[in-house]
């Protein structure tokens, strides 16, 4: 059994639809996914909603009020599908969170103790987001973690950058995917 898995968080239809993405972004993360299946266990992520959006108060969460307001990631919808360049095969699992951190609303917590995961390893949209909330997380949660820093993206290159190179690897490692492939003799 794996004790890692690598979870792949936020790469979802309208996320991709909404942030310009370098153009290796994609194949990289479709070529880590499938050279580390075999030795870990591989998670997708996804923010969803059940209509109307009962989760959501329409007052003290700024981070998905509009969301909801605009009828947005409806749990089945299109644009909550995952990407379908990276799509998931049998035998991956998917969880939908309704939060930024990939453990709220999701069970993700209870998946990882049935699987006996020790260690994560993140990758997903945006690094200042869903990525910086569940490394918070998963960090206070005593699981090791390693952020994929060519797998995280984030609007504001500065605010990438300063999270990678300098608050990530306080709680973990921080290295790219090709490298982190090579730990795992991909």
């Amino acid at each position: 059994m794996a004790t890692t898995a690598l979870l792949v968080m936020d790469i979802q239809v309208a996320m991709v639809k909404r942030v310009a993405l370098p153009e290796t972004f994609l194949p990289l993360l479709r070529k880590t996914i499938d050279a580390a299946r075999p030795h870990v266990k591989i998670i997708y992520v996804t923010v969803a909603f059940r209509p109307g959006h009962p989760e959501i108060s329409s007052t003290a969460n700024a981070a998905f009020r509009e969301g909801a307001k605009h009828n947005l990631f409806v749990s089945g919808s299109p644009g909550t599908e995952i990407e379908p360049s990276i799509a998931p095969i049998e035998g991956d699992i998917v969880v939908e969170k309704k939060r930024v951190s990939a453990f709220t609303g999701s069970g993700l917590d209870v998946i990882l103790r049935g699987l006996g995961v020790k260690k994560l390893v993140l990758a997903g949209m945006s690094t200042g987001g869903v990525v910086l909330s569940t490394l918070c997380e998963a960090s206070d949660r005593d699981f090791e973690l390693a952020v994929l820093k060519d797998l995280c993206l984030d609007p504001d290159e500065k605010l990438h950058e300063t999270l990678v190179e300098k608050i990530f690897k306080k709680r973990g490692e921080v290295l790219g995917a090709e490298e982190w492939l090579e730990t795992l003799g991909a």
